[in-house]
């Protein structure tokens, strides 16, 4: 636990760096949604295919980031998404990051036979496995940690959360800080993703 506080710390403060690098044009960036994203994310964020994720509510920071990420194509690669994100500037990415993070996320629901697990996973982790508890970097409500560029979880389409634990786990996703959630998965069964990820659609 005292690992995970003292990487939060740190990147708490690379990210408040990072947010000030440039100003985000709202209206600017929601043309740009509309144009560009509103096809997979919809035009407010609340994307209707589960296998793509939520922008909706989103932190600004950790949208920009993923957009970073996907255009470089070392550490996160998407044959939807790189190319996409390929044509954005950095100025582009700073103004959809801010429009969709002021925007509302469609609240999900749980599959009921699977929140007693997947509430105990994200709440308490588990201890037999090394896995440790999801809210200790996504805030008991799902809300994430915006300077930490922890990603807000509630709501998210439960499929999509279960690609991205699976794409950790093998390692086709290594985008994350010191290699956390790469760890955490790896500990972590298919019917594990699947109950935390059906608990966090119904996370309000």
């Amino acid at each position: 636990m005292k690992k995970f506080i003292a990487l939060s710390a740190a990147l708490a403060m690379l990210g408040a760096a990072g947010s000030a690098a440039a100003a985000a044009d709202v209206a600017a960036g929601k043309e740009k949604a509309t144009t560009v994203c509103a096809a997979c994310h919809g035009a407010d964020g609340n994307s209707v295919n589960p296998q793509w994720p939520n922008l909706a509510g989103q932190h600004a920071s950790y949208i920009v980031k993923q957009l970073q990420d996907l255009k470089a194509g070392k550490t996160r690669s998407n044959a939807l998404m790189s190319p996409q994100a390929a044509g954005l500037s950095e100025q582009d990415m700073e103004n959809v990051a801010a429009y969709f993070s002021q925007q509302k996320v469609n609240v999900g629901s749980a599959d009921k036979s699977k929140v007693a697990a997947g509430e105990k996973i994200f709440r308490a982790g588990d201890k037999a496995t090394g896995v440790p508890a999801c809210m200790a970097c996504h805030a008991p409500d799902g809300s994430g940690n915006e300077s930490a560029r922890f990603p807000a979880l509630a709501s998210q389409h439960a499929q999509y959360v279960v690609l991205q634990l699976k794409a950790f786990r093998d390692g086709s996703r290594s985008n994350d800080p010191n290699k956390m959630m790469r760890d955490i998965a790896s500990k972590m069964t298919d019917a594990q993703m699947e109950a935390v990820a059906s608990y966090i659609n119904g996370l309000h």
